[in-house]
């Protein structure tokens, strides 16, 4: 059973959450207070899934997103905010959100949002006829990216892709050897305009570099084309 926890500190909106998302048979925690929340998601029992709300006392959701990411949890967020503001929108992706409604939202868009963050079986989205789901990377190919599981698989153990990080790297592994744009990606993985100031690809490069390459600093897997972007190459050589 997914545990999700809800950051809410409007009573009857975390009321409601709580109540529909136990309807669609998830285990629902509620806490009110951003740093409360910063202080959950790093224990047991852990969380499948967290719906933040940015404006709460204290700390707020941004904060809250920053931290999380900043100890290396990528449980995947859902960042709720109370203005259609892009500025707004493009900092909770910067600090690490996942997906993001705007209030007020509707129940339905919400839950396809939710079961959308929380698919791990199968690529949301692949084409039949697309790249196979296991890609294999590295000297001896001991590096396997499971699409289909959202994991990649290491000789040292398995990492849970969050949905933007497996679909950055799936955007690169459609178009391996060619230079991707920051603005492509910006486009299609994160639905934003290419154009937006955001530096969220390069941080997401950062993390799959820290998942995929034997040496970070010196990347043989995902190279940057200077003035360019990225590109994703099998790392073999």
């Amino acid at each position: 059973m997914p545990r999700i926890l809800v950051v809410e500190d409007e009573a009857h909106l975390a009321e409601g959450l709580a109540f529909n998302l136990e309807a669609e048979g998830f285990e629902v925690e509620v806490i009110e207070q951003g740093s409360a929340a910063a202080e959950r998601v790093q224990i047991d029992p852990p969380l499948d899934l967290v719906i933040l709300d940015v404006m709460l006392p204290g700390m707020n959701g941004f904060e809250v997103a920053r931290r999380t990411r900043a100890s290396g949890n990528y449980v995947p967020i859902l960042m709720l905010t109370a203005k259609d503001d892009p500025a707004d929108l493009v900092r909770g992706i910067e600090e690490g959100a996942d997906d993001y409604l705007t209030k007020p939202f509707k129940l339905d868009e919400l839950l396809v949002r939710t079961r959308a963050l929380l698919r791990r079986r199968r690529w949301d989205g692949a084409p039949e006829d697309g790249p196979a789901p296991e890609v294999r990377l590295g000297r001896e190919g001991t590096v396997v990216v499971r699409f289909d599981r959202f994991e990649i698989e290491t000789p040292t153990g398995t990492i849970r892709l969050t949905p933007r990080e497996a679909g950055l790297l799936r955007a690169l592994v459609d178009r391996e050897g060619e230079p991707v744009t920051r603005g492509e990606l910006l486009e299609s993985v994160w639905g934003l305009r290419p154009d937006t100031r955001t530096r969220v690809v390069d941080t997401f490069i950062l993390r799959l570099r820290r998942y995929l390459e034997e040496d970070p600093s010196n990347p043989r897997i995902i190279e940057s084309v200077r003035g360019h972007g990225y590109r994703f190459v099998r790392g073999e050589d």
